[in-house]
């Protein structure tokens, strides 16, 4: 029979075992972490007796999870963006993520990296802008070392089975099965899990998918802003959920690629106006301190020529006028392009005090239509 403990007994006790039904205490957010424990502690032994799995090192204790930051911040040697296995392209809707994801492509693909292009909107912005046909969940060569997918959750899902299931009567019974269906599309989160799960497996020099390419360069045109973090964030919930088990660790290894920084590189595109600016410096903080990501470039797309000084403004404002007609016309249009890209030029100014990363310019292309030319030109350009 185990002996009674007197009440100052059990204040000395770890929480688990002094009150049994209770979980250990999460600790403050600001609060050190304690110290690692040996093989078959007293808190080992309470964590297991209660279901919990030890945690690793800088991903989980309890249900709170700790980013990997100083690791990230003591990394000197830190490839360049274009040497990376993956690179993510985010930022505000509408603001050229697609374009820059493609000029990435380009620009890799001229150095002799075999590189893929992949979407996870299912939009097929990227076959547009070669003129392709829709290429979907095929990974469909572009031209040479570049080539094209579109992720969808749906078919990574019935990947992922095919991968984990050998018997093919489980896996056609699990796919024929209306509650698999109802939970896996109610289950919140598991698209996004399945999608980066995808975009790690291509990543991969040994794939799981037989036949697969394999690729030098991963380049991702992810979610826009108001998404992007959650989206990298989804693995390191899932393995908070998923205590134990194959979902747990596999979540945990998407999450250490993720994070890994001389594996995975990010870039924010912008535009020089103030809405996507206070948005992109907003990004790379969340980035930074809730998914534990150093974004590695922000490319401010679209930034006007100075074509005049500020002398020729001053005689372009007095021709605007004394002068009548088209005089008058060309010398108010000469004076709206210098406001405009006088404008650009703060934002910029905002944007590199506001950001922590390196911030590269992109010219505003003169074109009827972005295509694959239009990004060739900006390919070059890429810093």
């Amino acid at each position: 029979m185990r002996p009674r403990r007197s009440a100052q007994d059990r204040r000395s006790l770890p929480v688990a075992e002094a009150l049994p039904g209770t979980e250990p205490p999460l600790p403050s957010p600001g609060a050190r972490r304690p110290a690692a424990t040996p093989p078959g502690s007293r808190r080992e032994r309470a964590l297991a007796s209660f279901g919990l799995e030890i945690p690793l090192r800088g991903y989980s204790y309890g249900t709170r999870l700790f980013l990997p930051a100083t690791e990230i911040a003591r990394n000197q040697s830190i490839p360049d963006l274009l040497d990376k296995r993956l690179v993510i392209v985010t930022g505000k809707g509408g603001v050229g993520k697609t374009t820059v994801a493609v000029a990435l492509g380009l620009r890799a693909a001229s150095e002799g990296k075999r590189t893929i292009v992949c979407e996870v909107s299912s939009q097929e912005n990227t076959s547009r802008m070669f003129e392709h046909a829709a290429v979907g969940f095929h990974e469909v060569e572009m031209e040479e070392n570049l080539w094209s997918i579109s992720i969808d959750p749906d078919e990574s899902m019935r990947e992922y089975v095919l991968l984990q299931l050998k018997v093919r009567a489980m896996r056609d019974m699990l796919f024929r099965s209306r509650i698999f269906n109802y939970l896996a599309a109610a289950t919140p989160g598991l698209k996004e899990l399945v999608t980066i799960g995808k975009i790690w497996e291509l990543a991969q020099l040994d794939r799981k998918v037989k036949s697969g390419r394999k690729y030098d360069l991963v380049i991702v045109d992810a979610p826009a802003t108001g998404h992007g973090v959650g989206f990298l964030q989804t693995p390191r919930t899932f393995a908070s959920i998923a205590r134990v088990g194959p979902i747990h660790s596999q979540a945990q290894q998407l999450d250490r690629f993720i994070t890994d920084q001389e594996n995975t590189g990010t870039a924010i595109v912008a535009l020089p106006e103030e809405m996507p600016v206070n948005e992109s410096m907003a990004l790379e903080r969340d980035l930074r301190d809730e998914v534990g990501v150093a974004v590695d470039r922000v490319y401010l797309n679209g930034l006007y020529p100075e074509r005049f000084k500020k002398e020729e403004a001053e005689k372009l404002s007095a021709l605007a006028e004394t002068e009548n007609g088209a005089s008058r016309a060309a010398a108010r249009a000469a004076l709206s392009e210098f406001g405009r890209a006088r404008s650009q030029r703060q934002q910029l100014a905002r944007l590199k005090r506001g950001v922590k990363a390196p911030v590269k310019t992109l010219p505003f292309l003169f074109e009827p239509e972005l295509d694959v030319e239009a990004a060739r030109k900006l390919a070059g350009k890429l810093g």
